[in-house]
C-alpha cells in the first residue's frame, strides 16, 4: 500500500490472485491448453461478425438499458421456456450483465446486508467468498461432502431469495 495521498487506497486490499490468473500462468509455464476460462484461439463465426458489423453500422452502438435490450431479454425468456418449461417475465425476471462475476457481485451487493450470515458451500467458485466478504457482515463456509451428494444424487440449489414453505 502506498502512503502517497494522490494514489487512492483500495476498498478491497485483500483481493489476492484468482484461480484464473493462477491457471493461466500454469498453462503458459507448461505450454498447456488453458481450459480454466474462455480463451478461444479462433475468431468468432463469420455470421456473428457480419451481424455485429451490420448492427454497429446501423446505430446499435449506444449504451443499452441497465437491464439489457428488450429483444435480447425476450429471447432469453423464450429460450428458458423451451429448455426448462418455465418462461420468466422478460421485464422483471431477466437482466443482462457483462458476465457471471458481475452478476454475482450485483446480486450479492443488492441483497446481502452487513451482519447477514451467508452460507457458502466449499469448494466453490473463488469469487463467491470475495464478493460475500466485501458487502456482508460475515461468511459461513461449509465444506461439502461430495461423496454424500454423489451417493444420494440429490442437490438443493438455491434459486430464490425467499425460503420455500417446505424448508421452514
Amino acid at each position: 500500500m502506498s502512503n502517497n495521498p494522490l494514489i487512492p487506497q483500495s476498498k478491497l486490499p485483500n483481493l489476492g490472485t484468482t484461480i484464473f490468473t493462477q491457471m493461466s500462468a500454469l498453462a503458459q509455464q507448461h505450454q498447456a491448453i488453458n481450459l480454466s476460462q474462455g480463451f478461444p484461439d479462433f475468431d468468432g463465426p463469420l455470421f456473428l461478425q457480419e451481424r455485429l458489423a451490420y448492427h454497429v453500422a446501423h446505430g446499435a452502438n449506444q449504451y443499452a438499458p441497465m437491464t439489457g435490450v428488450q429483444p435480447l431479454r425476450e429471447a432469453i425468456a423464450g429460450k428458458t421456456a423451451d429448455l426448462y418449461g418455465y418462461k420468466p417475465d422478460a421485464n422483471s425476471e431477466v437482466t443482462i450483465t457483462a458476465g457471471a462475476t458481475e452478476a454475482l457481485y450485483a446480486a450479492i451487493t443488492a441483497l446481502v446486508r452487513p451482519g447477514d450470515e451467508v452460507i457458502c458451500f466449499d469448494p466453490s467458485y473463488d469469487s463467491y467468498a470475495l464478493r460475500l466478504n466485501y458487502p456482508a457482515g460475515w461468511l459461513n463456509v461449509s465444506r461439502c461432502n461430495h461423496r454424500l451428494f454423489a451417493s444420494t444424487g440429490r442437490f438443493l440449489v438455491p434459486y430464490s431469495v425467499t425460503v420455500p414453505d417446505w424448508l421452514s
